[in-house]
């Protein structure tokens, strides 16, 4: 986060003020210069972004002209026969004709709705013997009220769902590959400022997760330009927020927040665009709904929860290599290291059963996240570690690692 003079020279002439017309606090003022690092300032691929602004390309080329001779977002050859008329490609007369018909018969079924039949005799009550209405509402349930500390019946149910769906929505972990102008270090620095923007706004752990689910599954089938990652981050963000928060942020706070890089006319194509791509499933089982089936099976204390959540989100900068586990690997890996290195259990019996997951299973996503863990502290990127600094989440970003892992 820049600050003083550093801040001063990144505000763009004219010093737009925020939506309201109010001027923003110094450390929305800096994020803004911080968010703006996915412009697109270098032409050449492979080259690390710089924070420089691209001379207008902000507004012009981001309205889907192409730069240098390429189009912002190709889809990816290598897709099934189907998948685009599955994302809205153009519908035959045949189909346009089916739909038609099927909404004529939506407007006719609403139109030929009848008044609900009177109740008759079965609410006859004596309004004038209160006794009686008392009786009428009283039931066991609110005799016996249940203990909320006990885990409901069909968690298990849920559970195996959460494990059907993530094998469903899991990104293509060698996707990057066939990205021609992004590279994964890019996508750090994008996952890096979702943080920033999660905590800016105050928005859930989950939004975060949700996001950067969307982005790695947005960029599984189309190739995009790094003039236009800010852009899919950003309504992925927005589209997150919608589906997880209770106030979302406004589509107006999401162009400031990128520095009015794009307009709001543009994140809103682009969240168009994403919506497409998934196909509307947005409901994908994220790292943190895992961690939170798993501390409901096992009681544990508040750090070892805390530092869970800080080394899954670890696991989010990082395409390679977490790309390749699914969600509820991760979340038992972080989980498991959590616990050895705050309290020194290992993977419990408990979880074992619930999860069919052993110590074997989740060993090399295990050995993995230990190595990012030593050095999280030296990776480039640091919004997550500044994020778990605070007493909300008991400062154990602050912890130390563990030197080695007994996982025999």
């Amino acid at each position: 986060m820049l600050t003083g003079q550093e801040n001063q020279e990144n505000v763009p002439p004219g010093g737009k003020a925020p939506p309201g017309g109010k001027a923003p606090p110094p450390s929305t003022a800096g994020a803004r210069v911080a968010l703006g690092l996915l412009r697109g300032a270098q032409q050449r691929p492979g080259l690390p972004l710089q924070a420089a602004r691209s001379g207008g390309e902000g507004h012009g080329a981001a309205a889907g002209r192409p730069i240098g001779g390429q189009q912002p977002f190709t889809i990816h050859v290598d897709e099934p026969d189907g998948e685009q008329r599955r994302r809205g490609a153009p519908a035959t007369q045949k189909e346009e004709a089916a739909a038609a018909l099927g909404l004529r018969a939506a407007v006719c079924a609403l139109g030929e709705r009848r008044p609900l039949a009177p109740l008759g005799n079965a609410m006859e009550l004596s309004f004038g013997s209160p006794s009686i209405m008392d009786i009428s509402i009283t039931s066991e349930a609110e005799e016996k009220k249940p203990n909320v500390n006990n885990v409901p019946d069909y968690i298990g149910d849920i559970h195996t769902y959460l494990r059907e769906m993530e094998v469903k929505c899991k990104p293509k972990m060698g996707y990057m590959k066939k990205q021609p102008d992004i590279t994964n270090n890019m996508r750090a620095i994008l996952v890096d400022w979702l943080v920033e923007v999660g905590e800016e706004y105050k928005l859930q752990n989950e939004t975060l997760h949700l996001a950067v689910n969307y982005i790695d599954r947005f960029l599984s089938s189309m190739s995009v330009l790094r003039g236009k990652l800010q852009l899919v981050g950003t309504a992925a963000m927005l589209l997150a927020s919608k589906f997880e928060e209770i106030y979302p942020p406004e589509v107006a706070e999401f162009v400031y927040i990128t520095d009015d890089t794009y307009t709001k006319k543009q994140v809103l194509r682009m969240e168009h665009l994403i919506l497409k791509v998934l196909s509307f499933d947005l409901a994908a089982p994220t790292i943190n709904q895992f961690l939170t089936q798993y501390f409901l099976h096992q009681q544990t204390n508040a750090k070892v929860e805390s530092l869970s959540m800080y080394l899954g989100e670890l696991s989010l900068i990082d395409a390679d290599p977490y790309l390749k586990y699914l969600p509820s690997i991760i979340a038992a890996a972080a989980f498991h290291l959590a616990g050895y290195t705050i309290t020194g259990q290992t993977w419990p019996e408990s979880l074992c059963k619930v999860t069919g997951y052993t110590l074997e299973d989740i060993k090399p996503c295990l050995m993995d996240l230990h190595k990012t863990y030593l050095k999280a502290a030296q990776h480039t990127q640091q919004s997550i570690r500044e994020k778990y600094k605070s007493t909300k989440y008991h400062g154990v970003s602050l912890i130390d690692p563990p030197e080695t892992l007994n996982v025999l």
